[in-house]
């Protein structure tokens, strides 16, 4: 019985994860009608399975359940970026004053490595890979606040904002902008400056927000 359980978990757990990729990828375009059935053939699954995993989705905002309508992809409104980027800034530059607080000198030689990453992928002007590096700038941050529940929240709205496709660094002027913010936020922290770190995090946040506001360009976010 314990077995079985355990197994039927795992399905669920990686029927999400699949579906979770697909949403982010946007194979899965905000809006879509979820079609459970076609699902279960391509899965080679049940229902139940399926539905555990919707249930998942769901709480994690990245779908929207409808009584008697079906399972859709959530769409993110201009209001709800208005509001999730201030709430976001907030967490983030939290997470920011927590680091400095408690870094060590091995961690901030980690951030320096990422740091310089930035720098050589803006100079080439490698917008995907300055992406990549940058998602890992801002998780090393959140890793070393030491504060899980601040890390949750914060993955949390950060798939949440995955469903847009919003993408400040190709505006122009941005990726430099976006380097330079990032250079004073690591100055902050080498420096112990906590509440500095925390502001200056706290308005690196808000200006990927300001950016998008400034352009028409609707591809994929990024602070």
């Amino acid at each position: 019985m314990v077995a079985s359980r355990i197994a039927q978990t795992a399905l669920y757990q990686e029927v999400a994860e699949r579906l979770r990729q697909r949403i982010f990828a946007h194979e899965l375009p905000p809006g879509t009608r979820i079609d459970e059935q076609l699902l279960t053939v391509d899965y080679g699954i049940s229902r139940t399975p399926l539905r555990e995993a919707l249930k998942v989705l769901a709480a994690e905002g990245l779908v929207t359940l409808k009584p008697r309508r079906g399972c859709y992809v959530t769409e993110i409104s201009e209001q709800d970026l208005d509001e999730i980027f201030p709430l976001m800034a907030m967490l983030e530059g939290r997470c920011a004053l927590e680091a400095t607080k408690r870094v060590q000198p091995e961690q901030i030689a980690r951030l320096e490595t990422i740091h310089r990453q930035l720098e050589r992928f803006a100079a080439s002007n490698q917008i995907e890979r300055f992406f990549v590096a940058n998602q890992e700038f801002h998780a090393r941050i959140q890793e070393l606040s030491g504060n899980r529940w601040l890390q949750q929240v914060i993955q949390d709205l950060r798939k949440v904002l995955k469903l847009t496709r919003l993408f400040s660094l190709s505006i122009e002027g941005r990726l430099q902008q976006s380097l330079a913010e990032h250079t004073t936020i690591l100055e902050a922290i080498k420096a112990g400056d906590a509440a500095r770190a925390q502001n200056l995090m706290h308005d690196h946040i808000l200006s990927g927000r300001q950016a998008l506001v400034r352009s028409s360009v609707h591809q994929e976010w990024v602070a």
